[in-house]
C-alpha cells in the first residue's frame, strides 16, 4: 500500500533523511519514533509533498506520487497535526467536511457523514453546530482527526497529534484511535516521541537515528530483539526486561465466568443473584451476550418498589477491556483509577471474562518481586 523507494532528503547539503526503503500492507499502524532531528516528521511530510523528495520514490497503492498533482494528492490523504487548526469562524459540522466540500459532495451527504463520524468517537449530532471555541482541547482534536477521516482517504498522516494533551485526554485519545483504526482499517502513519504511545498504538514501529532507520518491526519484536545498543537505550532497560510479562493479554489472565444476567431479569431476581455469587453489582448483557452495562446495590435499592427490569434501570457506561489488550497497557492504569474489577469482551463486544484488582495487585507484585516475594531480598523485617 505504501512504499519508500531509496527516498533521501537533502537540505542545504545536509542529508535530513538518507536512502529509506521500506514498504507497508493496507490497514497497518506504522508509527516513526526517533530523537528529535532523527528525520520522522520530514519523513512523514513526504508522503502528501508538502516536503518534496531530493530522490527515490514513494509509492501509494503502486503509483508514484509524483505523478499526482500535490493538490488532488493532498484530498485523498489524511492529515492530523499537533495544533489541530480547525477554523474559529466555521461550525463543527463545516471542520469536519471542508474536504468532501471540495471534493464536491451535496451538503445533505456532507452533513450524514459528519454525523456518522461523531458516533465514531461517542460524540453526539448536536456538536455540529457548535464552534471550535465551545470545545475543550480533547474534543477540538477529536474533530481534526475526523476531520482526516471525512472523506474516507485510505490514507492518514498524524504528526505527534496527541502530544499538547494532558495525560489523562490522551490516554482516552488513543484508545479511541486504536478503535478507529481497527474499525475502518485505515493505513495509519503516526509521528510520536513517546515510546509508550508508539507500543500502544502500534502495528509497525519505525525507530530512526540521524535520518536512517535503525530497525524496524512490530512492538513484540522490538521489545525481544532490539537490533543494536541504541535501540536498547532508546526502549530502556526497565521496559525491555519486563517485556516478556508486559506482551501477555488480557485473556490470559481473565476469569472466563464473569457473573452476568441479561436486560429481562427482575430487579427480584437480580437480587437473588447477586446474593448466590455473594457480589455487590451485577454485569448486564443483552440476548447476544453484548456487554451493556451494569447494576449494583445502590441501583437496586433505589428502585426496588418498582416493578423493572435490571434493563430499564442500568449504567451504560462501563469501562471495559478488549481480549487481546496487553497487559502493560491496562494493569497500572486499572490499579491507578481504582477499579475493583474490569469486564472483558471480545471483538464483537460479547462479554467474555472479567479481570479483578487482585489479580493485577499479583501481577505487580510478581513483577517487582518475582515468585519468591520480598522474602527473597531480605525485607521480611525479621
Amino acid at each position: 500500500m505504501l512504499k519508500f523507494d531509496h527516498v533521501s532528503k537533502v537540505y542545504n547539503g545536509k542529508t535530513v533523511v538518507g536512502d529509506i526503503t521500506m514498504e507497508f500492507e493496507k490497514g497497518e499502524f506504522i508509527v516513526l519514533i526517533g530523537p528529535s532531528g532523527c528525520g520522522k516528521t520530514t519523513t512523514l511530510k513526504m508522503i502528501n509533498r508538502l516536503v518534496e523528495p531530493t530522490s527515490g520514490s514513494i509509492f501509494i497503492n503502486g503509483k508514484n506520487i509524483k505523478e499526482t498533482n500535490p493538490v488532488k494528492l493532498r484530498r485523498n490523504i489524511g492529515y492530523v497535526i499537533q495544533q489541530i487548526g480547525l477554523f474559529p469562524h466555521m461550525t463543527i459540522q463545516e471542520n469536519i467536511t471542508i474536504v468532501p466540500k471540495l471534493l464536491k459532495w451535496p451538503l445533505e451527504k456532507r452533513k450524514a457523514r459528519a454525523e456518522e463520524l461523531l458516533e465514531l468517537v461517542h460524540m453526539t449530532p448536536d456538536y455540529l453546530e457548535r464552534y471550535p471555541h465551545e470545545l475543550s482541547g480533547g474534543q477540538q482534536q477529536r474533530i481534526g482527526v475526523l476531520r482526516a477521516l471525512a472523506a474516507d482517504p485510505p490514507l492518514i498522516l498524524m504528526d505527534e497529534p496527541f502530544g499538547a494533551l494532558d495525560p489523562i485526554t490522551r490516554e482516552t485519545l488513543q484508545e479511541e484511535m486504536k478503535n478507529l483504526q481497527k474499525t475502518l482499517q485505515k493505513t495509519i502513519v503516526f509521528v510520536t516521541h513517546d515510546m509508550d504511545e508508539a507500543l500502544k498504538l502500534a502495528d509497525k514501529i519505525v525507530i530512526m537515528k540521524d535520518g536512517r532507520i535503525v530497525q524496524i518491526g512490530s512492538p513484540d519484536e522490538i521489545l525481544k530483539n532490539p537490533a543494536n545498543e541504541f535501540v536498547e537505550q532508546f526502549m530502556g532497560k526497565e521496559r525491555l526486561f519486563n517485556a516478556r510479562e508486559d506482551l501477555r493479554t488480557v485473556k490470559e489472565i481473565m476469569n472466563p465466568n464473569p457473573v452476568s444476567s441479561r436486560e429481562d431479569v427482575t430487579l427480584s431476581e437480580a437480587i437473588q443473584i447477586m446474593k448466590k455469587k455473594r457480589v455487590d453489582s451485577l454485569l448486564i448483557v443483552d440476548e447476544e451476550g453484548r456487554l451493556k452495562g451494569f447494576i449494583d446495590v445502590e441501583m437496586i435499592e433505589e428502585h426496588r418498589k418498582k416493578n423493572l427490569t435490571v434493563g430499564e434501570i442500568l449504567h451504560p457506561e462501563v469501562f471495559y477491556l478488549q481480549e487481546d489488550a496487553l497487559l502493560r497497557d491496562t494493569v497500572r492504569k486499572i490499579l491507578k483509577r481504582g477499579y475493583k474489577y474490569v469486564p472483558v469482551v471480545d471483538e464483537d463486544h460479547r462479554l467474555t471474562g472479567i479481570v479483578t484488582r487482585a489479580t493485577l495487585v499479583d501481577i505487580v507484585y510478581d513483577s517487582i518481586w518475582g515468585e519468591d516475594g520480598p522474602e527473597a531480598e531480605g525485607q521480611t523485617g525479621r
